[in-house]
């Protein structure tokens, strides 16, 4: 490795020496307040480097990682929705008993584990970066012990996911039991090279069981069942992480993998993935109808939104990738808002998660209220914010490229989506209950949570009502 390389790699380097930084502080003081700040000081460092480490893409630093345009623009939205955790999570982290410094740490490593999968070019590079991951997140699911729905969140994500990981390393093996390869380049090129010819079932069988494991951290019907579960029994702060930094890292992955092989001249990974999408648009979106729980409905509505996703990747081409990337985007300033809200809500004891939790917000926190409606409206796709012009781009690439069926699914089943993320809506500015009345308001909204909310309503709107600067800035990045 040379200078420019570490040069790359520089917000890798500085995420990882961050994390050894704060593990320290720990050990010599613990105090919350240093920690988070440490922390979120590690993150906006790491990100600020990023214009530096652009200048020498594209570049392949060792044969495992790849630093290009399209890596740093992913780096750099994980980097800031983790900084945006950061601060939703040191109001809620105030309230809980026991250490709390060991969150940060987790979360430092989590964001790292999400950017090596954005640069991975190699399966081993996947497997590091998917590891580094899931390894954290198992811990941040779990985090409040005291609650017996967060250990057995934990639980049951640490057994899904090492079953996830088990699929993924049989595929890996198959895959190089027929090709020799592992990196993504030369198995994209051998089987542009075979088309015609057929495709070995050992090849066909080993992507198989990798679009499995990436299945599952989508969260894409039939591999969704562990969502609503997760979300709901894991940390507020911690959901939203996972539904944004988690997943958008796994989509990042997914395009790089899959983007360079024509997926309408390979009609078996075409089937699956379409098959994928249709099923997760109408399963995720008929199972949020159902739901009283609002992070178990935000939980089946992320899985119709991975469909929404998916829609955009079948298009392929650039125009295409624009599409995903600028959904994605669009996707991770929304969750984030959405479960932010219900962070800064939650107590000690619980998360704010029912509708009645919500009941008459408007009359006791107007502002909170507010965000929440634009936040789900967006998710909605309703017209004036990020989420209507995510899906107009989805819808614009999947009609030019013929996917039309792909395209009604997507529409029709948006519509039943307005129609439960307007439940919650209702309910927050319906009369307030009888017990809130006799409670009073009992939320105290930390400086930090309203600071990342206030910055996601401001992107919410910038994406919704002016997106061309960075419509043109995602352009640019993918090239």
């Amino acid at each position: 490795m040379h200078l420019i390389d570490f040069v790359a790699i520089a917000p890798l380097i500085i995420l990882a020496a961050t994390a050894a930084a704060v593990m320290l502080q720990i050990a010599i003081e613990r105090h919350h307040g240093k920690t988070a700040v440490l922390t979120f000081v590690g993150l906006a460092a790491a990100f600020m480097e990023l214009p530096a480490a652009a200048r020498w893409t594209p570049l392949s630093v060792t044969p495992l990682l790849v630093v290009d345009q399209y890596a740093i623009f992913f780096i750099g939205l994980i980097l800031a929705a983790t900084m945006i955790t950061v601060l939703l999570s040191y109001g809620y982290l105030r309230q809980q008993n026991g250490h709390r410094e060991e969150f940060y740490l987790l979360l430092l490593v989590a964001a790292l584990g999400s950017a090596v999968l954005v640069t991975s070019r190699h399966f081993a590079a996947f497997f590091l970066g998917l590891e580094i991951l899931s390894v954290s997140l198992y811990a941040l699911v779990a985090y409040t012990r005291s609650r017996a729905i967060s250990i057995e969140a934990g639980i049951k994500y640490l057994v899904l996911a090492a079953v996830s990981s088990a699929f993924m390393l049989y595929g890996m093996a198959l895959i190089y039991a027929d090709l020799g390869l592992l990196d993504f380049v030369g198995i994209a090129t051998h089987i542009q090279a075979s088309l015609g010819m057929g495709q070995s079932i050992i090849l066909l069988a080993g992507l198989g069981l990798v679009i499995v494991a990436i299945g599952f951290k989508l969260a894409v019907v039939p591999f969704h069942m562990w969502t609503p579960d997760i979300y709901q029994g894991a940390p507020a702060p911690v959901t939203a992480f996972v539904a944004s930094v988690s997943k958008g890292a796994m989509v990042a992955l997914l395009v790089r993998l899959f983007a360079p092989i024509d997926l309408y001249q390979f009609n078996a990974l075409f089937g699956v993935f379409a098959a994928l999408a249709l099923a997760s648009m109408v399963t995720g979106n008929i199972l949020a109808l159902q739901q009283t729980n609002v992070k178990r409905l935000l939980a089946y509505s992320s899985i119709a939104h991975m469909g929404y996703l998916l829609v955009a990747f079948l298009a392929g081409g650039r125009f295409a990738v624009s599409a995903v990337t600028f959904y994605l985007a669009a996707y991770t300033v929304s969750i984030l808002g959405s479960f932010g809200v219900i962070t800064v809500l939650s107590g000690k004891d619980r998360d704010a998660e029912t509708m009645e939790d919500f009941q008459g917000l408007f009359f006791t926190h107007p502002w909170l209220t507010a965000v929440f409606t634009v936040m789900l409206l967006s998710l909605a796709g309703i017209p004036m914010t990020a989420g209507f012009i995510g899906k107009f781009y989805i819808v614009s690439a999947g009609v030019k490229d013929g996917l039309l069926l792909l395209v009604i699914a997507l529409v029709l089943t948006s519509g039943i989506g307005l129609f439960y993320y307007l439940r919650v809506v209702i309910a927050m500015y319906s009369r307030l209950s009888e017990k809130a009345l006799s409670v009073g308001s009992p939320y105290r909204i930390a400086v930090p949570g309203s600071l990342a909310l206030s910055v996601l309503m401001v992107f919410l709107f910038w994406f919704g009502v002016l997106p061309t600067a960075f419509i043109e800035l995602i352009r640019r990045m993918i090239g």
